[in-house]
């Protein structure tokens, strides 16, 4: 592979199967995306899945994935594995974590099959409760990647369980309690027991690095966002009050902050 090229990055924005939002409204996220690479005058490439990343790569400094369902199988993960190894840096948000699911008899819900890329990103989604008001706390305000943050901040989101795949490796950034509001009754039967929670018995990991030679990968669970269109599809709930346009986050100067600091950080400004 030839080396990381500087300010030059590709963006992965899309759902499963092809064509399906899967819950998510790709199309703004990857305009808000867009919008801030050009705010650096980052010149980009765009797909919907990972079918052609070992052709952009080579020419990419930094990979931006906000996928539902789209996930890098082996060989594409081995891509991504050795193009960090020479210095490439991944900003993986939200749904990155998850992948394939597979049924559970007797649950509605579905596990999160565990594969290649979850090793190499460093986490594993395994549910999220209801969107919530989620208070963020910056456990590592030293990094670059927070810079400007504060010690926490505050955003309504969906309240992600994430799996750490190598504790040692990772350097938390963000952490959450989310409170009587952010429980699951179903994390226990999909997976045995809660592993998203740290020693502490109600924290959880919601953004942290970790090295992968030269390079690295960030990952935030932040950055839910659905239209109507999304929210039409889906049975109704008679206890979601959430708005038919959710942006959440992405409405928030601090998830924006972040998302500048980790462009500035993957393009090595």
């Amino acid at each position: 592979m030839t080396e990381t090229k500087p300010g030059r990055a590709h963006l992965v924005a899309g759902g499963f199967p092809p064509g399906m939002m899967a819950g998510h409204d790709h199309d703004y996220a990857r305009l808000r995306l867009l919008g801030l690479l050009a705010e650096r005058d980052i010149p980009a490439s765009v797909a919907n899945d990972f079918a052609d990343v070992e052709k952009w790569l080579p020419v990419s400094r930094l990979l931006i994935t906000y996928v539902a369902g789209p996930y890098p199988d082996a060989a594409q993960s081995r891509t991504i594995e050795r193009w960090m190894e020479e210095g490439g840096h991944w900003l993986a948000l939200h749904g990155t974590s998850g992948g394939r699911a597979e049924r559970v008899e007797g649950l509605r819900s579905r596990r999160t099959v565990k594969t290649e890329h979850h090793a190499l990103l460093g986490s594993r989604f395994l549910t999220h409760p209801p969107i919530c008001k989620i208070r963020v706390e910056v456990k590592n305000t030293d990094s670059p990647l927070t810079r400007g943050l504060g010690t926490s901040f505050d955003v309504e989101d969906e309240p992600y369980f994430i799996e750490l795949q190598d504790a040692g490796s990772t350097r938390i950034l963000l952490t959450a309690d989310y409170g009587a509001s952010g429980t699951s009754p179903t994390v226990g039967p999909l997976y045995g027991s809660d592993t998203s929670l740290q020693p502490d018995g109600k924290t959880r990991v919601i953004g942290y690095t970790r090295a992968v030679g030269k390079g690295g990968v960030a990952y935030f669970a932040l950055g839910h966002c659905h239209n109507p269109a999304i929210r039409a599809g889906r049975a109704a709930d008679p206890t979601d009050t959430t708005s038919l346009t959710f942006h959440g986050s992405w409405e928030s100067d601090a998830f924006i902050t972040l998302l500048r600091n980790s462009i500035d950080w993957g393009v090595g400004a």
